[in-house]
């Protein structure tokens, strides 16, 4: 059976460095639930390259593939978080996923856009990427990023 680490490894992904918190919160906080498991929760990671902040408005000022990219981008960053405090191949399954997408007024395709992160998790976990979503549409994000992904999973501690 395929580790969550070999399996980025076919995929040819390297996590990014999971960045600090950027106020007075923290990036993830375990719970344990019994039974050697917890849940992790990931505070919302946005959307990055490197330092760069991927900000614009979908999809008037980046088109919904491009959203979409970011999405999975932000993904990649839950990943790290989580690789940060618990390890990947911990991961029993993804759990809930919260995706918001700075968009306009009259856009309604926020689920297509947080595909992008959705499809990651299942690329990488498989059925145990599979989880519940809200996909929302935002008229504000920090640093106008166009994507914010939080997440809740459950991993195994013992």
């Amino acid at each position: 059976m395929t580790t969550p680490t070999e399996r980025l490894r076919e995929l040819g992904i390297t996590l990014p460095v999971p960045p600090p918190p950027a106020a007075s919160y923290l990036q993830t906080r375990q719970v344990a639930i019994g039974g050697g498991r917890s849940l992790i929760y990931v505070a919302g990671q946005i959307a990055r390259e490197g330092d760069k902040v991927l900000a614009g408005r979908c999809p008037d000022q980046v088109s919904i593939e491009e959203a979409t990219r970011r999405a999975r981008l932000c993904a990649l960053s839950v990943l790290a978080q989580i690789e940060a405090a618990a390890g990947l191949d911990k991961i029993h399954e993804m759990t809930q996923v919260i995706g918001f997408v700075l968009s306009t007024e009259d856009f309604a395709d926020q689920p297509k856009v947080i595909n992008g992160a959705s499809d990651l998790f299942v690329e990488v976990f498989g059925d145990a990427g599979k989880h519940t979503r809200a996909a929302v549409g935002a008229s504000a994000l920090p640093s106008s990023t166009t994507v914010e992904i939080a997440a809740v999973a459950v991993v195994h501690t013992g």
